[in-house]
C-alpha cells in the first residue's frame, strides 16, 4: 500500500499523509484500523523514521489518526473531514493550474468536469454533490 517517489518534488512525509488519506477515502483503512509503527513503516519504505513520524504527527494534528501510548497508531474512530481554509486555498491554486494546463491542451470545461467526475467515482464519492 505504501510507496514513496524519491524523485518527486513533493516531500516524502506528504506522500505518506496523502496515501493514508486516500486509503481512508477508498475504504482501505477503516476507523480503528491499526497503522504500521513508525519504525515498521520507515523500514518498509527505507526512509528515516523522523519522516514517518512527521507524517503521523500532522495526521494526528488533523485528527485523522490517533496514537495510543504502548498500543500503536490507529485511524481515528471519529474521523470526519474538516474544512481548512488554508488547504482550501491550496486546492483552488492547484485547480487554477489544472484549468490553465487543460486550456493549453485544448480541453474544454465539459472534458475537465468529466475527468473530475471520474476521479470522484474512483474514490467512491459523487462528482456532483454539494457542500453543506
Amino acid at each position: 500500500m505504501f510507496y514513496v517517489d524519491v524523485r518527486s518534488s513533493k516531500p516524502i512525509y506528504e506522500q505518506i499523509k496523502d496515501q493514508i488519506k486516500e486509503g481512508i477515502i477508498k475504504g482501505i483503512f477503516l476507523p480503528g484500523d491499526k497503522l504500521p509503527s513508525v519504525r515498521e513503516l520507515s523500514t518498509l519504505l527505507t526512509i528515516n523514521p523522523n519522516t514517518v513520524s512527521k507524517a503521523y504527527q500532522e495526521l494526528e494534528r488533523e485528527k485523522t489518526i490517533e496514537t495510543l501510548r504502548g498500543r500503536g497508531t490507529y485511524i481515528a474512530e471519529n474521523y470526519r473531514p474538516q474544512l481548512d481554509k488554508e488547504r482550501l486555498q491550496e486546492i483552488k491554486e492547484l485547480l487554477r493550474r489544472v484549468v490553465v494546463e487543460a486550456h493549453y491542451l485544448g480541453l474544454d470545461q465539459v472534458e475537465v468536469e468529466e475527468m473530475l467526475n471520474q476521479l470522484y467515482t474512483e474514490f467512491g464519492g459523487s462528482g456532483n454533490g454539494n457542500r453543506s
